[in-house]
């Protein structure tokens, strides 16, 4: 106790020195923090505009329509299934899914689309697709007779709302399937892959037009906390059987994955830049407070006091020093990280198209995930106490008499 009391008081006979000391461990775990708060949230926002908002965290497939993505590896679905999966504690809710290709027309040019099969209630939960119109309405329901296109789509065949869309392609089992609809409604979506070349049929319109009725290509499935997609699949997977695959959004998008794994070492080397900065800045603090206290340090030892004690107050200093400091940069990070979660960054010209050729949203949101603080939080903190052994040395080295030299 009484060497926690001696070092209280010792950080404090010098103000400024404490507090400039402080002020290097702060702007480090501020800088820290915000610049990976910023990487975390643009990672978030990828899986998020890729996973949470279309293919969703997990899928039951047929075991091999993930290898050859053909109507003949569909499979039949019943209530008996969906609720199984439902049934999961984890699971949010079941989005059942028909994929496929055709060629969609309008009156002078055709391009290769892909054609959703949906539930007209439940996908409102996934790619909420009643918030994309831009012209028309949404579907009523899954007998609904029109189809939505998407906005570059719709622009490439010259169509709009009222016109007739032709679809022609390939159903199940090798049979045609053609079919004439109108649009009722345009979409416009943030991934120009996406806003390219995307149809959305009602469920039963689809299956009647590929001939697959009661089959789907997939049961997309959302969680209610998209950790736990490796655990969730683990347990899904003996549960539903070997007649079912259950997937996570790692294995159906190895690409995001290894997209995201790519920059974050990128952004590794980012932050070893940082952290040497900030750590040779903690350090020229550090040495500053030694040569101040030379003086100090000789006197104490000549009057025979511990170089062991010594260094125990020291390491007290140093610790109450580097805490406080982290305290008030975590702290201080948090309006920051709020604020641009609330605000996003935005683009615009040249960077949002460069920016939306690579499938994101022209904007960044920062994550408020508190581990981003805590983490960064606890790197700087062993910076600074490795950086606070210098003291150490220096005094376990000392000379008093030169030390009382000035």
């Amino acid at each position: 106790m009484l060497y926690l009391k001696l070092a209280w008081r010792n950080i404090w006979r010098n103000k400024r020195r404490t507090l400039i000391t402080m002020a290097s461990v702060v702007m480090a775990v501020l800088l820290s923090t915000v610049m990976s708060s910023m990487q975390q949230g643009q990672y978030d926002q990828m899986i998020d505009n890729t996973v949470g908002s279309f293919s969703g965290h997990i899928q039951v497939q047929h075991p091999d329509y993930f290898n050859e993505s053909t109507l003949d590896n569909s499979f039949e679905v019943n209530q008996q299934l969906l609720s199984r999966i439902q049934d999961h504690p984890e699971v949010k809710t079941v989005i059942p899914r028909l994929y496929s290709y055709a060629l969609a027309a309008g009156d002078e040019r055709s391009k290769a689309a892909m054609v959703v099969g949906i539930d007209v209630e439940s996908e409102r939960q996934l790619s909420e697709p009643d918030q994309k119109i831009e012209e028309g309405e949404y579907f009523r329901t899954n007998e609904d007779t029109g189809v939505l296109i998407s906005a570059g789509l719709a622009d490439f065949l010259s169509v709009q709302v009222g016109d007739t869309l032709v679809l022609l392609g390939q159903g199940f089992r090798g049979m045609s399937a053609a079919g004439a609809y109108p649009i009722t409604g345009v979409m416009k979506f943030g991934i120009p892959e996406m806003n390219n070349s995307l149809v959305y049929l009602p469920m039963e319109i689809a299956q009647h037009f590929y001939g697959t009725y009661d089959r789907l290509t997939s049961a997309v499935v959302l969680l209610q906390n998209p950790e736990r997609v490796q655990a969730v699949v683990s347990e899904l997977q003996p549960e539903l059987g070997e007649e079912y695959a259950v997937l996570g959004w790692q294995t159906l998008m190895p690409e995001l994955v290894q997209a995201i794994e790519a920059d974050r070492g990128s952004s590794m080397i980012l932050l070893l830049i940082l952290y040497m900065i900030v750590g040779f800045g903690i350090f020229g603090t550090v040495l500053m407070m030694t040569a101040e206290r030379k003086f100090e340090f000789g006197v104490m030892i000549a009057i025979g006091t511990a170089r062991v004690r010594m260094a125990v107050i020291l390491i007290l200093e140093m610790i109450f020093i580097t805490f406080m400091g982290t305290l008030f940069g975590m702290i201080s990070s948090l309006p920051f990280m709020y604020y641009f979660n609330l605000n996003p960054l935005k683009f615009t010209g040249e960077a949002a198209r460069a920016i939306e050729e690579y499938g994101m949203e022209p904007f960044i949101r920062f994550s408020t995930d508190p581990a981003i603080m805590l983490n960064q939080g606890m790197i700087v903190l062993t910076i600074t106490l490795i950086v606070s052994l210098y003291p150490l040395l220096h005094m376990h080295k000392l000379k008093p008499v030169e030390a009382m030299r000035r």
